[in-house]
């Protein structure tokens, strides 16, 4: 019990860094609304001539510093272009010449932080592994350190009966 109480401790000091990672971004990937935290997007409405092909639409779009880069340009249907942006997507209206786009800019330590949490950087999965059999092992380890009637023979039970029932019954009942 001795070095299951240090090794216990021990890891919860080595892992708060990486708890402190995967819970902030884990909250913000709970609450996302149809939007990616890691990004922030700026939706914009620009008037331009009306009527144009693909090729006045490039010219026209790079004649005006203050629009973000053209990559292409693809037509949607007879009315409508698709525009691809650095950094964004938009439609341009032919009809009306009013052109909808969005740009996404990365919001740095949040990017980073869901990077981490979805496993998207090479080498992380080691460490994503390790962090998993460490919740595991906090979980078991954590069960036997209280002894008594605050303990897993006690209300402990009963605490560990609910913690394992809420998540079954959503299951069973969503």
């Amino acid at each position: 019990m001795y070095w299951l109480r240090i090794l216990h401790c021990d890891l919860g000091f080595f892992m708060v860094g990486v708890c402190m990672i995967y819970g902030v971004s884990g909250i913000l990937l709970n609450h996302m609304n149809g939007k990616d935290p890691s990004f922030d997007t700026t939706e914009q409405t620009v008037q331009l001539s009306a009527g144009m092909n693909a090729e006045e639409l490039s010219v026209e779009w790079s004649s005006k510093a203050s629009l973000p880069v053209l990559k292409h340009v693809m037509p949607v249907d007879s009315e409508n272009f698709r525009l691809m942006l650095d950094g964004g997507i938009g439609v341009y209206h032919a009809v009306s010449g009013i052109t909808d786009y969005e740009v996404h800019h990365k919001r740095p330590v949040v990017y980073w932080f869901n990077r981490l949490h979805y496993n998207r950087i090479k080498g992380w999965n080691v460490m994503g592994d390790f962090f998993a059999f460490s919740l595991i092992f906090f979980a078991l380890s954590g069960m036997f350190m209280v002894k008594g009637k605050n303990g897993l023979a006690g209300r402990g039970k009963w605490l560990l009966v609910s913690g394992i029932l809420i998540p079954v019954l959503y299951i069973l009942f969503s």
